[in-house]
């Protein structure tokens, strides 16, 4: 089993990669949400009363206190990512709203599998602070849908969000948690988050992302090398960097620069 680097962001969550070859788990409980994807095998489970069956491809979500086994499905075994997640996180995101119940445990709604992407990535290195929250916040939205919850219309604090973006965009160079967002702002991180998402069309990890990637770009440009260009935008190495670039963009930064041709990059 391997457990990801805690990313110093939000406490109450925890991410793990494993596989096994037969049984896993004895019948136990968790008083956080399991949620997580089989990677690869069959990921057999006893919970509710009966056996389910996680295939790649769907998103596997265990309520609080619900005991559960896990065990091999084939003679191959099966690989598979999990987190688990606080649920007063999900409640502070929600508002007050039930927890969301998904039946049976188990779900291949795209929405899911999309909210659960950037937390179940990889499992190498530590996911950056704001980037978390707006995943866990995601998934929280992503989950009461799928469940079946009611929308509820809430105002939408334009200063607020737009305080968050200034801050921001002041803040390229250095690390960005969403609590120091909510302070700036003077608005509540999770209510902050919805707002910047309705004003903005993106979320506040995702903005910032951007932007230090159009930095990044022009001081390419100007012929700041890479490496020194990803320290100047807040990222905390190249490869970092090349990672969201190629996210972004669809190639490689590198790849990007040559693509100009020697008249653009010449005006450096």
């Amino acid at each position: 089993m391997h457990r990801s680097p805690h990313s110093g962001g939000t406490s109450g969550i925890e991410r793990i990669e494993a596989f096994f070859h037969h049984a896993g788990y004895a019948m136990h409980r968790h008083d956080t949400y399991a949620i997580g994807r089989t990677l690869a095998g069959v990921q057999s489970f006893r919970y509710r009363g009966s056996t389910r069956n996680s295939l790649p491809g769907g998103t596997m979500v265990l309520h609080p206190d619900e005991p559960h086994d896990g065990q091999a499905g084939t003679r191959d075994g099966f690989h598979y990512r999990m987190i688990y997640v606080d649920p007063a996180l999900f409640q502070q995101a929600l508002g007050g709203k039930p927890l969301p119940f998904i039946e049976g445990g188990l779900s291949n709604d795209p929405r899911l599998f999309a909210a659960t992407e950037s937390l179940l990535r990889t499992m190498d290195c530590a996911i950056d602070s704001l980037e978390q929250d707006d995943a866990l916040y995601e998934l929280a939205i992503a989950l009461d849908a799928v469940a079946g919850g009611a929308a509820t219309r809430r105002p939408v604090d334009y200063l607020a969000a737009e305080r968050a973006r200034e801050y921001m965009l002041g803040s390229l160079d250095s690390a960005v948690t969403l609590d120091e967002l909510a302070a700036a702002a003077g608005r509540d991180r999770w209510s902050l988050s919805r707002d910047f998402r309705a004003l903005f069309g993106t979320s506040p990890h995702r903005y910032l992302t951007m932007r230090r990637l159009d930095l990044v770009r022009r001081l390419a440009i100007q012929g700041v090398s890479l490496a020194d260009a990803s320290a100047a935008a807040g990222f905390t190495d190249q490869s970092h960097m090349t990672r969201h670039f190629k996210r972004a963009w669809g190639v490689a930064p590198a790849h990007w620069l040559k693509m100009l041709g020697p008249s653009t990059r010449g005006a450096r």
